[in-house]
């Protein structure tokens, strides 16, 4: 099976949408829609829009015969699965709020996925709960006790009586969804977004960021309960009247050639990934294949939904070099589901704008002072102090930025701080959590997004989050700089590091680096640390605890980044950590290993 449309016969429409509605009403009639694909490359579903709305309203109609209020959640496990599609779109016509839940890719622990998935339940209070097959046996465990109209598969759902009736389409302001955070800091939160602020910065995505135009098509491997896989590919080309092409995030993982061969296959020429996609294509892709990819076509190579790593990105592009990729297709963004998705796009077909800084400089005094080129690359002891970030570009149209110091105020350019954040599109706050809100949204509007970064004529450049910055004796420290360190040793990569720091029962703050390892032999191992520990102190003048951990052991978010808070708290109970502190920060900490086996991710 092969998809029936391939060419974009609409007239581009970007902007004047009222609701999501509106928008797939537009995309049904053109011959553009959803393609999904499986691990090993098979096409298995076709969708298109002029479909998708007929399903999606004949399921609004049996959501009326539920007796639910206008505005009840329904929460859908938001695996890669044209279902999600369906039931999202079904509560836009029945002026539901459909609620994306995670479908875990570890599924590792199954008594941890089941208390997350009640956490969100309890939060969101749903009337109804779907799922898949796959996992519809967690989620009726989940739901235990729960009181909910309705719990059951897309094959169940599909039993209910249905009928033609009026629908009560949702207005501008009615909500849109709930996008939960990752949670990579903290309880995932439940982000309120309407109708208006998801088309306004689907707008500014379509028409700034990407300049979309006739003939585009994208390929996704992102989750769906991921703001960058939602917004972006799902409910980005619906806006845009645009064909993606889908591969399970899971699928991905274990194959990512798959997602080369889809760009392809099909001429994609839209795909974002945040960094970790990029490396491990890079990592698993063997030489000899690269010749088996054709990707002139892809034209924006996106990166964000995390700090980006430049080296990686280099990488990749060299790897990929003779399949006809252009490095200058990278596209660095920033934003975050608060905000529905972006905040800012670097200007197209440009590459990577990395700037070097002084980290030396930066970490005294907050100040992110440019390094010469030249002197770069010219003088060995220079490049011990250096550090470098990505710049992601100026803030979309009709939206602010401010980098602010701990008292709130406005910092000039170049000066380290807090991202504050104001725009069409900013939530209206956490769900059912005022206090949250309250927290980080201001009655003017503005946006704590809890980021540290500066500006550079008006581009914004990100260093890292707020609660994962490092202080030691006054000096600030950035995680990724420690990472960094450590993935560049033999054998270690990116993925299989996490920084962060703990407090002795004394008050006294050390920097801890947890680190995935797959060698057994004990003096090799002993060799890592210790040599860790004099690279950290030469270049950074801080000792560092060392925690020498067997793979898949560092936690990950709900969107398969790594989790610091995660790191931490595993590190806090595999250690004595609330009893005097007996060592130096010098000490060697070591787990044993047990079975090394390479990671999926």
């Amino acid at each position: 099976m092969e998809p029936t449309y391939t060419e974009h016969h609409l007239p581009l429409r970007a902007a004047g949408f009222r609701t999501l509605p509106e928008a797939l009403d537009y995309a049904a009639l053109g011959q553009t829609g959803f393609n999904f694909y499986d691990g090993k490359g098979k096409l298995y579903e076709v969708l298109p829009y002029k479909l998708l709305r007929e399903q999606a309203i004949a399921l609004a109609y049996q959501f009326s015969q539920l007796g639910i209020e206008r505005g009840s959640r329904v929460a859908i496990v938001a695996d890669t699965r044209a279902d999600f599609s369906r039931f999202f779109f079904a509560c836009q016509y029945a002026n539901l709020v459909p609620v994306p839940l995670p479908a875990s890719i570890h599924l590792g622990s199954h008594q941890s996925y089941v208390e997350q998935l009640r956490g969100l339940l309890i939060n969101c209070r749903p009337a109804v709960a779907i799922a898949s097959d796959d996992f519809h046996l967690f989620l009726e465990e989940a739901a235990k006790g729960l009181d909910l109209t309705f719990l059951g598969t897309p094959a169940m759902f599909s039993q209910l009586p249905g009928e033609a009736v009026d629908l009560p389409l949702p207005e501008s302001q009615d909500l849109a969804y709930i996008q939960y955070t990752s949670g990579s800091t903290r309880f995932p939160r439940g982000v309120v977004i309407t109708q208006q602020m998801a088309l306004s910065n689907l707008s500014g995505i379509i028409k700034d960021g990407l300049q979309v135009r006739p003939g585009d098509r994208c390929v996704s491997w992102l989750p769906f309960y991921h703001d960058m896989g939602l917004v972006g590919f799902v409910l980005g080309p619906v806006a845009s009247q645009l064909s993606v092409d889908y591969l399970g995030t899971r699928d991905f993982a274990m194959r990512p050639r798959q997602w080369l061969n889809l760009m392809t296959r099909n001429r994609g020429t839209i795909s974002f990934s945040p960094t970790f996609g990029y490396e491990l294509c890079a990592r698993r892709i063997r030489k000899e294949e690269v010749a088996n990819f054709d990707l002139r076509s892809w034209r924006v190579a996106g990166v964000g939904a995390e700090t980006i790593h430049a080296n990686p990105m280099g990488k990749f592009a060299d790897t990929l070099a003779p399949s006809g990729f252009n490095p200058q297709a990278f596209l660095a963004c920033y934003g975050m589901a608060e905000c529905a998705l972006a905040i800012s796009f670097a200007p197209l077909d440009q590459g990577l704008n990395v700037d070097h800084v002084n980290a030396e400089h930066l970490a005294e005094s907050r100040e992110a002072l440019p390094v010469d080129s030249q002197m770069k690359s010219d003088s060995p002891q220079e490049k011990e102090r250096i550090t470098s970030f990505v710049n992601c570009g100026a803030p979309l149209p009709d939206y602010h930025v401010e980098v602010r110091d701990d008292q709130g105020h406005p910092l000039g350019e170049r000066q380290c701080g807090t991202i504050f954040v104001k725009g069409p599109s900013i939530m209206s706050g956490y769900f059912g959590e005022p206090e949250a809100t309250a927290e980080v949204l201001a009655h003017d509007g503005w946006l704590n997004t809890g980021d540290i970064g500066y500006c550079i004529n008006e581009h914004l450049v990100i260093t890292g989050r707020k609660k994962d910055l490092i202080i030691i004796h006054g000096r600030n420290i950035w995680p990724q700089d420690l990472e960094c360190l450590a993935e560049q040793q033999p054998g270690l990569r990116s993925g299989d590091v996490s920084a962060f720091s703990v407090s002795s029962p004394h008050g006294v703050e050390t920097a801890v680096l947890v680190i995935q390892c797959r060698e057994f032999d004990h003096e090799k191992r002993n060799n890592l640390v210790e040599r860790l520990k004099g690279q950290i102190h030469q270049e950074l003048g801080i000792d560092c605890l060392i925690d020498l951990v067997p793979p898949h052991t560092l936690p990950r978010t709900s969107s398969g980044k790594l989790s610091r808070s995660g790191a931490r708290q595993g590190f806090l109970k595999r250690k004595d950590w609330g009893h005097p502190l007996q060592q130096s920060a010098s000490t060697i900490h070591e787990t044993t290993t047990g079975a090394c086996t390479g990671s999926v991710s």
